[in-house]
């Protein structure tokens, strides 16, 4: 790992590093997750998918068969509604009365990986593969990693189907859209009218 990434990389290097020696890198390929403008659950998902090894013929529930997941710019992952500010996150001290909580909001300005690291965590099997698919998940914050020296393969997303509009759906937003022309077409006549008005007016 002393290579010419390894050296200009220049975050926590022991935190990127971390238990990599127990993961058995043979056979394993080394995917990228781009976060940017990425919906944060959706991105978990495919991320769990990957590292169960869900995404291959020879899946077994009892195997550790996913491959290493490195997702780069973690700051710029997205949320929908208002989960920024309506979400937060719990813990307990264990001290009487110290039950503590943190908003998605701050929790992405203090440190943006743990976000993702816990949406990925809570989706996988609560079972003994479980400690070893979390190793084989490395987040960064930036564009940045110390693995320029594998081969790195970009993930690419698949083509997500999106259910037509239902029948109901679809006549109410007709509806909608003529209701709208109406109004603007009576609020244009009412406007010639007046300007009519005030025309005979100044004539008169």
């Amino acid at each position: 790992m002393t290579s010419q990434a390894a050296v200009s990389f220049s975050g926590n290097m022991k935190k990127a590093l971390a238990g990599l020696r127990r993961i058995n890198l043979e056979g394993l390929r080394w995917r990228v997750f781009d976060a940017k403008g990425q919906v944060l659950g959706r991105l978990a998902s495919q991320i769990s998918t990957v590292i169960q090894g869900k995404d291959k013929p020879t899946y077994a529930p009892n195997r550790d068969d996913g491959d290493m997941c490195i997702v780069l710019n973690a700051k710029d992952v997205c949320v929908t509604g208002r989960k920024l500010t309506d979400k937060f996150y719990r813990w307990h001290t264990g001290y009487v009365g110290h039950l503590k909580e943190r908003s998605l909001k701050d929790q992405l300005a203090k440190d943006p990986t743990e976000v993702i690291h816990k949406a990925v965590l809570l989706m996988l099997p609560r079972n003994k593969l479980r400690d070893d698919r979390d190793r084989k998940l490395r987040i960064f914050a930036e564009s940045e990693h110390p693995f320029g020296d594998r081969p790195l393969e970009p993930y690419i997303t698949p083509h997500r189907r999106v259910r037509e509009m239902r029948p109901r759906a679809r006549r109410a937003m007709i509806r909608a859209q003529k209701k709208a022309e109406l109004q603007q077409q009576s609020g244009n006549e009412t406007r010639k009218g007046k300007r009519k008005e005030v025309n005979a007016d100044l004539s008169s």
